[in-house]
């Protein structure tokens, strides 16, 4: 009988390190895709980026003498910071309407969501390449503090947050 349990014990090593085998390449896998999903959410940024500035700003001509000044195009970006800082008591109602739509559906779920979550309940389409538009807005949001970035892509708002992420409180 000893030699049965003896055995019982060898595959039972033998299963827990397969699962210690499993759990570093799910690791492993997972540190990969979120390499990738930055990698994505820089380039879907710098072709957003790329394509305001060819739609650029008009350049006013300086009186004589003085050098040339910029002035934006009546609703671009240019100029402006669009997404401030977080502070303690900030209100979303400084963001844009669809950074403020981010943080309601946030503030609804009341737990971690991911990208694809986030263009689901905000009514986008939910193919993979509609989600990159929402994932650079919630990865600007969570550099500026307004939601906490979690490892595998998730985003929820973080403890500093009280009433300030519901626009309009």
């Amino acid at each position: 009988m000893g030699s049965l349990v003896d055995e019982l014990r060898l595959r039972e090593a033998a299963a827990r390190a397969e699962a210690d085998r499993l759990r570093a390449r799910m690791q492993e896998s997972a540190e990969e895709l979120e390499r990738a999903e930055e990698q994505v959410t820089r380039l879907v940024i710098a072709r957003e980026e790329v394509t305001r500035i060819l739609e650029g700003p008009v350049r006013a001509e300086p009186p004589a003498g003085e050098p040339g000044v910029f002035v934006p195009r009546p609703g671009s970006p240019v100029g402006a910071v669009t997404v401030p800082a977080w502070q303690e008591g900030a209100d979303a109602a400084v963001l844009p309407r669809p950074y403020q739509d981010l943080l309601e559906v946030a503030a609804d779920a009341g737990r971690t969501l991911r990208a694809g979550e986030f263009a689901a309940v905000a009514g986008l389409p939910g193919d993979k390449a509609e989600a990159e538009g929402p994932r650079s807005r919630l990865k600007l949001l969570a550099a500026r503090g307004w939601l906490a970035a979690e490892p595998g892509g998730l985003f929820a708002l973080p403890g500093h947050r009280g009433n300030a992420a519901e626009p309009g409180r």
